[in-house]
């Protein structure tokens, strides 16, 4: 039987949601050049994949975080899939802003949260796990008992996995970086021989050398 992890990637590359560019790599917010990006957004206008991610997602959560009782999206990426998921489990859900607003109720956190709550946070990848650990800050700091995060996709890079260990986040993904360039590979998106290079990326993205390979 296939995997989770198999078949969500699978699907993200039929859809061409994840672009590999090794001669030309996608420059991060960061600054990293990498040779792969994964748009998860894309998944929301391809019904087939968007419900194997979403039933995906209430299957990790009812199985890892079994106590959990709202679910918080990141803004703006994790939104929607907080939403369809909450949905699929009966759950209440709401989301968090990049910042508070500078009107009305001046809220950052949208939705009703109680102080205690157990959460989830819905995420649609993560990187170096910034962006994520202060969404986790922020219900913290509201209350929230955070029990983890969930995401579609992860790169699995060394500084995201230190960063939310530090921060004690944890994090299950559907997929990840390695699986998915063994299955681009497997199903002829990209040469066998390009693993190696993606691979290496993964391990050291400061290391620029397998732009030249």
């Amino acid at each position: 039987m296939e995997s989770l992890e198999l078949k969500i990637a699978k699907d993200l590359l039929k859809i061409k949601a994840v672009f590999f560019r090794p001669e030309e790599p996608f420059v991060w917010a960061s600054g990293i050049k990498s040779p792969v990006y994964c748009d998860n957004r894309l998944t929301l206008t391809a019904p087939d994949v968007r419900l194997d991610v979403e039933n995906g997602l209430a299957e990790v959560i009812r199985k890892t975080y079994p106590d959990v009782e709202v679910l918080m999206g990141t803004s703006t990426a994790g939104i929607a899939h907080a939403a369809i998921t909450a949905h699929i489990m009966g759950l209440p859900m709401g989301y968090v802003r990049s910042g508070a607003k500078d009107h009305g109720r001046q809220n950052q956190i949208e939705g009703k949260l109680e102080a205690g709550q157990k959460v989830v946070v819905v995420e649609d990848l993560i990187s170096t796990g910034g962006s994520v650990i202060e969404v986790v800050n922020v219900l913290r700091e509201a209350g929230a008992e955070v029990l983890g995060v969930v995401s579609i996709f992860t790169y699995g890079m060394q500084k995201g996995l230190d960063r939310l260990r530090e921060a004690n986040v944890k994090n299950v993904s559907l997929t990840n970086f390695d699986v998915i360039a063994q299955a681009a590979a497997d199903e002829g998106y990209i040469a066998q021989e390009a693993v190696k290079r993606l691979i290496q990326f993964r391990n050291n993205p400061s290391d620029e050398s397998w732009i030249q390979k």
